[in-house]
């Protein structure tokens, strides 16, 4: 695999060795794996490097999960965050580059994207270890404000997996909820109805319910599934998830909702298969932390509420430990957490249910 900036040899044959563990990685494997990103990336990632020496922190002291710092996701505002051992100049020129939408004047997260087929190895084996394969479904987009932007990561994972979907009538909608209309009725009139995706932010799925049109006929395709990513984008009343979810079943005449937990500094997903519980990704678990001490980490199943931090092995090439500002409570022992909102004053992000 060819690599956009220079490493080392050694560092080259490391990289590559956690690489190949991640796209393998499996829940027994997860720790391990994760201590040994940190180590990489503690020596070889300059900001999160600085971030651990302000901490006091070295990295051959930390022996377990509990103990990783985890680097505030406004770091990906202001600073480059990339494993390169050196400095990159000019990095969005050379590199695949995400940037969170943010509202007008805000200053946007900006993820540099070093290995684009990591990305799309991790997020194929989660959607496809969730949902089935690919190129089973048909997949409708409806992402308005997201699709008018060329830097969106979801924008550019759907698109991922529609090429590997390769079904003809899968497609993007902007803000034609007729077309789309009118595409769903001839995917549940064929013969042979295919299981069908149609993924979108909230505020235009809740649009096109709210439309006029008529969707009753949605009732009699067991194989629509549809799934929201989150997102008002300042385009309507924030709700409660549970609400969103109230409206949209109701509307669309469907038993449940299906949702995605994503932003921009992240490269794997959790999914939701309804109920808006999100169960861990084999490249992706949370810890949460307490809301006044973001160094004081909950132990499993706590039943209080916190912070979110996110371990995302698939962040090889930038950081795998973020603190990010989403709320959450875990739903058993099993990992499966509940997205609740966020911290007050955090600004709209993209991909994200907001709340209050």
């Amino acid at each position: 695999m060819s690599f956009p900036f220079p490493l080392s040899t050694d560092v080259t044959a490391r990289r590559q060795a956690l690489r190949s563990r991640i796209i393998h990685v499996d829940t027994a494997s997860f720790d391990i794996l994760a201590l040994d990103v940190f180590r990489y990336q503690a020596v070889y990632n300059p900001v999160y490097s600085r971030y651990l020496g302000l901490l006091n922190v070295r990295s051959e002291t930390v022996t377990s999960l509990r103990q990783i710092p985890f680097m505030p996701i406004g770091f990906f505002k202001t600073q480059p965050v990339l494993a390169s051992a050196q400095a990159i100049p000019d990095p969005a020129d050379s590199l695949l580059t995400f940037a969170s939408s943010g509202t007008t004047g805000d200053q946007t997260s900006r993820h540099y994207v070093a290995d684009p087929a990591l990305y799309d190895a991790v997020s194929i084996r989660i959607f496809e270890e969730t949902y089935g394969p690919l190129d089973q479904l048909a997949i409708l987009a409806l992402l308005p404000s997201y699709l008018e932007r060329n830097n969106s990561s979801l924008v550019y994972m759907v698109r991922q997996f529609m090429s590997r979907s390769a079904h003809p009538l899968s497609g993007f909608f902007l803000n034609d909820h007729s077309e789309l209309t009118a595409r769903l009725k001839q995917l549940s009139e064929q013969p042979d109805a295919p299981r069908v995706l149609l993924i979108g932010v909230t505020f235009g799925l809740l649009d096109w319910a709210e439309s006029g049109v008529d969707l009753s006929f949605l009732r009699h395709n067991p194989n629509l599934i549809v799934m929201e990513t989150g997102g008002m984008k300042g385009r309507r009343k924030e709700l409660l998830r549970d609400e969103v979810h109230q409206l949209l079943t109701d509307r669309l005449h469907i038993p449940r909702i299906h949702s995605e937990y994503g932003m921009t500094e992240l490269l794997s997903q959790a999914y939701s298969t309804g109920e808006g519980v999100f169960r861990p990704s084999p490249t992706l678990q949370i810890l949460l932390r307490d809301i006044n001490d973001p160094f004081a980490i909950y132990p499993d199943g706590h039943t209080r509420s916190g912070g979110i931090n996110v371990i995302d092995l698939a962040n090889l090439d930038s950081c795998s430990f973020i603190e990010t500002q989403d709320l959450g409570q875990y739903v058993g022992t099993d990992g499966s957490f509940r997205v609740i909102g966020r911290f007050d004053n955090s600004d709209i992000r993209g991909c994200n249910l907001m709340i209050e």
